[in-house]
């Protein structure tokens, strides 16, 4: 199946562009004992984090997805910046619950993590930016800097891997909404663990682009410290 059978949008006219910002999730691994993307950072929520700089990368139709009994609370914080909705059971429910809160006019979506808080607006342009309808759906990715072995069950390294061709995929990903739509309509109950993979099994290609070191993913204790240290000198503004 090619991007032109789906019916992209024509690359001659801007298009609109919308973006989903997941936060539905509890962050057990944080340890905060409330779901992660309300947890604060230098006393701002990194959902608010989020979202400002998703509208700072030029995106005007945001929508937020938060588990449902913080709904009133998200949308105490985020005001206008935002629509709230409820989030589903499965991260891929959560991001379908935004897709279809969008304005019917949103022709590229930005699928973004709540938990990478930090994603400057400078990457959100640019994944952005390199959606059209040679490029139905978009990944920033950084180098990958380790060595990597690969293991057994009895924990025996196999071989080492070429980390050459390796990539560290981040969030926002950007789509076509036609492709995006189909994607996870055909996806069923089978799971992924970003929207990019349910795009892979249409047999559409996925575009890597620069991806942005201040877009780490706020997981642990120990990534939420290093958010404030670059926040407290001025790295993630």
């Amino acid at each position: 199946m090619s991007a032109a059978d789906m019916g992209l949008a024509d690359e001659s006219a801007a298009p609109l562009v919308g973006a989903v910002v997941v936060a539905a999730g509890s962050g057990t691994r944080l340890g905060a004992g409330r779901p992660k993307a309300f947890v604060e950072l230098a006393g701002v929520t990194l959902l608010e984090h989020a979202v400002s700089r998703v509208r700072d990368g030029g995106v005007r139709h945001v929508v937020a997805v938060v588990p449902v009994e913080l709904v009133a609370r998200a949308g105490e914080l985020l005001g206008d910046r935002a629509q709230v909705v409820a989030g589903g059971e499965r991260r891929q429910d959560s991001v379908a619950a935004g897709l279809r809160a969008l304005p019917a006019d949103v022709q590229v979506v930005l699928v973004h993590d709540a938990a990478r808080c930090l994603a400057p607006a400078s990457l959100v342009a640019r994944v952005a930016a390199a959606v059209g309808p040679h490029a139905p759906a978009v990944v920033p990715g950084l180098t990958v800097v380790d060595t990597l072995k690969e293991v057994d069950d009895a924990g025996h390294v196999v071989a080492t891997v070429d980390r050459e061709p390796l990539r560290r995929v981040q969030t926002p990903q950007g789509f076509d909404r036609t492709v995006l739509e189909q994607a996870h309509e055909t996806a069923g109950d089978s799971a992924a663990t970003d929207d990019a993979a349910l795009v892979e099994r249409l047999g559409l290609a996925v575009t890597v682009v620069a991806g942005d070191e201040l877009a780490l993913k706020v997981t642990t204790a120990q990534d939420l410290a290093l958010a404030e240290w670059l926040l407290a000198r001025g790295r993630g503004d």
